[in-house]
Parts: structure tokens; sequence; C-alpha cells
């Protein structure tokens, strides 16, 4: 785990709460505006950020994520703008981990070793990577491990358990348990099988480890934060943007208030 994202999970663990993790796509709804909203994610109480690299096939993505990523290409968002985002929001606020959050394509093409020595400068702690088979990360995971950078990988409640094990044994930072089946976006009710696919997770691993897909309310993150190690939240800070339209003020300040009710959520528990 680096030392950066193993610090900020332990001291939300030594507060008797699960960490608060929010999730926004660079370049949206503009380079600049991206860096903004992304602070803004920090100043509302994240305790870790994820950047996302914006792709044109975000199969695991919904419509909400779809839309903003469509909206941060057509502005010419670059993997120089998502690594500038994470250093600017590094930079701002040095107890926060930032991550970026990217399928595996813009990666390869970038270049694997340079991908991960340009966000190690860039002051990233490390990557969730969805589409990654474990089996196909060995190249990866030298080149993460040789810039102190952490690799999270995904966990389904249709993983099977051997399966788990093979997953959280080459992970590290923490481990992305999915509450749901299907793609990303907000939810009326947080998946029933959650709170089993993470005690199966833990029974794998000694890795924290955190719940997304589907939390958008307090409520919400209250419920997830008695079982889990970490709430995740993504869509639902993007719906706030996109709600806002061409107020980008309005959009800040709706962002800044959901993590913000968000953190108490998961203080609430």
């Amino acid at each position: 785990m680096s030392a950066k994202l193993g610090t900020v999970l332990a001291a939300a663990k030594a507060d008797n709460r699960a960490a608060l993790i929010g999730y926004l796509p660079a370049g949206f709804p503009s380079v600049e505006g991206g860096i903004k909203a992304v602070n803004a994610l920090v100043e509302g109480g994240c305790d870790i950020v994820e950047v996302g690299l914006p792709h044109s096939d975000p199969v695991l993505d919904g419509p909400t994520i779809q839309t903003a990523d469509d909206i941060a290409l057509r502005g010419g968002v670059r993997i120089k703008d998502v690594l500038r985002t994470v250093q600017e929001v590094a930079d701002a606020h040095p107890a926060a981990a930032v991550l970026v959050m990217t399928y595996w394509n813009p990666v390869d093409r970038y270049g694997v070793a340079r991908f991960a020595a340009d966000l190690a400068a860039a002051g990233g702690a490390g990557v969730i990577l969805p589409d990654l088979p474990v089996e196909e990360s060995l190249e990866w995971r030298a080149a993460a491990d040789e810039h102190g950078l952490d690799t999270v990988f995904v966990v389904a409640p249709s993983s099977k358990d051997k399966r788990l094990a093979e997953v959280t044994a080459a992970g590290s930072g923490f481990v992305y348990a999915a509450a749901v089946m299907g793609v990303t976006g907000s939810r009326a009710q947080v998946g029933e099988l959650a709170e089993d696919l993470v005690a199966r997770t833990r029974a794998t691993t000694e890795l924290p480890v955190c719940v997304g897909l589907g939390v958008s309310t307090a409520k919400q993150a209250a419920q997830v934060a008695g079982f889990a190690d970490g709430v995740i939240v993504g869509s639902a800070f993007v719906q706030r943007i996109l709600d806002a339209g061409e107020d980008e003020s309005a959009g800040l300040a709706a962002v800044r208030a959901l993590a913000a009710e968000l953190a108490e959520g998961v203080r609430r528990h």
C-alpha cells in the first residue's frame, strides 16, 4: 500500500468511521472546471478522490458518467490534463489521497512505465483499473511498485471466493467492491449483496474493502459505512454538475454540499 493511501485509510479507521471516496472525471465540465470540482470534493469532506480518465467507450459506466466523459472528450481533454488535475489537487490538499480511475487501453497506449512514472511525479497515490484482468497485470504492477503506486482492482457480487482470493492477492491499497451488478449510477437502494461481498472479500485479505456503485445519499453512505471501510460515490457528484448547466459556481457549491452531507453520513453510523 502506498504511504499516502495507507495513511488516509488508517486515519479514517482510527476515527472509527469509513473513508469517503469521491469520483469525478478530469476535463469535466472543462479542464479548469474539473480541477476546481475535484478540489471541491476534498473541501466538502472526501478523504480520497478518484480522477477519472475519460474514455470514448466507458463500458462499465452508466449514462451519467458517459455524458460527462463525452463532454470532457469533446473539450479536448488529454492524459496530460488528467495528470495536471492529479497534481493540482495533490498539491492543494496534501492530506488527501488522489487516485486515477482508468480503463486499461489509454495506459497501454501512453506507455506503462511512462504512465506510472508520470502519475507518481504528479503526486498520485495509485490507480483503479476496472477492466484489467489480474492475469494480465504483471507489467503494470511492476511499474506501479517501482514508483510506490497502489493498484486497486474491482470485485463484484458474482465473483466466486476463489476469484476473490486471486484478485485481492494481486491488488494493493484497497479492494473496490461493486455493490451491484451492472454499470455505475445512482440508485434508490444500495445492492443487498454488498454486505455479503464485503464479508467474503475480507475473508481473503487484510486490505480495506470499499464499496461503490449506487451510493448517492447520506442515508446510503451511513448504511454502507456500517459494514465497509470506505464509501465510493461518483455519479451523484457528476449529476450535480450536469444539473448546474453553465453555472460553474452553482455546480461547485452543489458538489461541495453533497460531499459534506455524505461525510456526515459516513460518520453517522
